[in-house]
């Protein structure tokens, strides 16, 4: 074989290789932004998704409740407060996407009151907490549901 006849053949043989690789670049970027656009579709669909949940807090007493009620952004919540809330006090609040559900019940009484706080979603409780307390008598937060 004649070095131009060898020449031709490599040069042939490294177009079809990069031909080949460039092929699969191509198809490995096609797939992996197939499943990025997944991924973002995901997202987006969570974070424009809305749930309920339900708000409770038992206990002797409390000076004030303060809750995410759906208002802020999903990672600055506006906190909403109750002043002297009579016990037991339950809500009910539409939240959406990522925002966490949030409760805190607050006594200042330096005794400590008995509290206890739930979260309630779809009828089932995912966050529970009790205790006493000088500043608070107890706090609830949950990851949100459709961010799971």
């Amino acid at each position: 074989m004649s070095h131009t006849v060898r020449s031709i053949h490599k040069f042939r043989n490294a177009r079809t290789v990069r031909t080949a690789v460039s092929a699969a670049v191509v198809l490995g970027l096609a797939v992996g932004l197939g499943a990025c656009s997944e991924s973002v579709d995901q997202v987006d669909k969570a974070v424009n998704e809305t749930y309920e949940v339900t708000y409770e807090v038992t206990g002797t007493s409390v000076d004030e409740i303060q809750f995410h009620a759906g208002g802020g952004k999903a990672m600055d919540p506006e906190i909403e407060t109750v002043k002297s809330p009579t016990l037991p006090w339950r809500k009910t609040v539409t939240l959406r996407g990522i925002m966490p559900p949030a409760v805190m019940p607050i006594a200042l009484d330096e005794t400590g009151d008995d509290v206890a706080c739930s979260i309630t979603y779809k009828g089932k409780v995912i966050k529970e907490a009790e205790g006493e307390g000088l500043i608070t008598g107890g706090g609830c937060v949950a990851v949100s549901p459709v961010a799971g």
